[in-house]
């Protein structure tokens, strides 16, 4: 019992550390460019960061405790199990918890990636890490940002060229917004209403009603995008008949009812964050708990108690509150001056990137796609936007996250090893 209270306790300094520095990079393209405030962030951050973690958090979890070092190999042995699990814990805390108060966004998930591999390879040689699955996660996080970027780029490239730079942007913006909803719900919609009809479909199903999930599905998208659409033009035509007599250029008209855009954008980012990063969190708490109630380690698929996601989501809006300013300012105006559709275009490039990832259960890295997605609105605009020197900071940063992680936990386990098992 007394391990299990140190190891949560652990688990939600760790949570902290991630909510002040991956929860804060994926908000900050929200608040850098002034679509909304740090307190609406916090508000977004802990319902959806926590919905994203209930719905799909599942699949990275175990793809953590059970597919980066080869659980079987501690099945005699649990007790090295639970230690580096601790270690784990320990050795990623202490690392995001420097890189915040330096205002990096590193990726808790190269830390938890290589704090796991450290512990195992120093418990059971280096034949008990994964080494295939490691390969696919790296190859993943170098992916994660050109993906992002490329999204990011070719949304931004057609709203300035089909409608901002348009000699008739006033007319082109009202053609576009339904379509412009379609593609920001659409995108949303295809990876994660699939989910949420299901239980609607097992309600209709007791009245009597059968619906396939597809239709459910199609529906439910057509709806949320014609109510955006009508939203955001009856908006628009409140505000060009209120700033007609300022004579505001209509380009910042544009910009203002993007805003709306982007703090949808922002909802998707922290749902897909909580989809995928929470897991770097919890699921060494997850394996420890597991094995403390069955005595064996997690060979396969094994649930997360519900009381662990809520310590993880508790732990991440806390850190995001208190420490979080510092690298929200780092991608929000550190690598670029953003505005709103700019801002708009790099969260829907990372969320959607992080999302198709969570499908497939990879832990993919939030700071990489995010970081991506500001990227590419600076290719678009010109190289010379691009804040070189914080972009190599913060690939340096990225860089030495894995050895630094590695050894960190490798360390931790070592010593732990060293004073006894018998004080955990």
């Amino acid at each position: 019992m007394l391990l299990l209270i140190l190891v949560s306790l652990l688990a939600f300094y760790l949570a902290w550390n991630l909510g002040a520095n991956d929860v804060a990079n994926s908000m900050g393209t929200s608040v850098g460019s002034g679509a909304i405030t740090l307190k609406q962030a916090l508000v977004i951050a802990g319902i959806l960061e926590l919905a994203g973690a209930l719905l799909f958090g599942q699949k990275v979890s175990t793809t953590l405790a059970t597919q980066i070092v080869n659980p079987a190999l501690f099945a005699q042995n649990s007790e090295d199990f639970v230690l580096g699990m601790v270690a784990v814990v320990l050795a990623c805390g202490l690392w995001l918890n420097l890189a915040t108060l330096l205002g990096l966004p590193v990726s808790s998930s190269h830390a938890v990636v290589g704090a796991i591999a450290g512990f195992g390879s120093l418990a059971a040689g280096l034949e008990a890490v994964a080494w295939k699955s490691i390969g696919i996660i790296t190859l993943s996080w170098v992916v994660t940002p050109v993906i992002s970027g490329a999204i990011a780029a070719l949304f931004y490239a057609t709203i300035q060229h089909s409608i901002l730079k348009s000699s008739d942007a006033r007319v082109r913006w009202q053609e576009f917004v339904p379509w412009l909803s379609g593609a920001v719900l659409g995108t949303f919609g295809w990876l994660v209403l699939p989910t949420v009809a299901q239980p609607l479909q097992g309600f209709l199903e007791n009245l009597s009603l059968k619906l396939p999930i597809q239709t459910l599905t199609l529906g439910m998208g057509a709806i949320a995008t014609f109510g955006l659409s009508w939203v955001s033009l009856r908006g628009w035509q409140a505000e060009v008949q209120e700033e007609q007599e300022e004579q505001v250029p209509i380009a910042a008209l544009i910009e203002r009812q993007l805003v709306r855009f982007q703090i949808l954008s922002a909802c998707f980012v922290a749902f897909a964050h909580g989809a995928n990063d929470v897991g770097n969190a919890i699921a060494p708490l997850a394996a420890i708990v597991f094995v403390q109630q069955t005595g064996s380690v997690p060979l396969g698929n094994f649930q997360t108690p519900l009381w662990v996601l809520l310590l993880g989501g508790v732990g991440i809006v806390a850190g995001l509150a208190v420490w979080g300013k510092k690298v929200i300012a780092t991608v929000g105006t550190g690598i670029i001056p953003l505005q709103p559709s700019g801002g708009f275009c790099a969260q829907m490039g990372a969320a959607t990137t992080v999302l198709l990832a969570s499908q497939v259960g990879l832990p993919v890295s939030t700071s990489h796609a995010i970081v991506g997605g500001v990227v590419g609105i600076g290719l678009v605009q010109g190289l010379k936007t691009l804040r070189l020197k914080m972009l190599r900071d913060i690939a340096l940063a990225w860089i030495i996250t894995i050895p630094a992680a590695t050894g960190l936990a490798a360390g931790i386990f070592a010593l732990f090893r060293a004073i006894g098992r018998s004080l955990f």
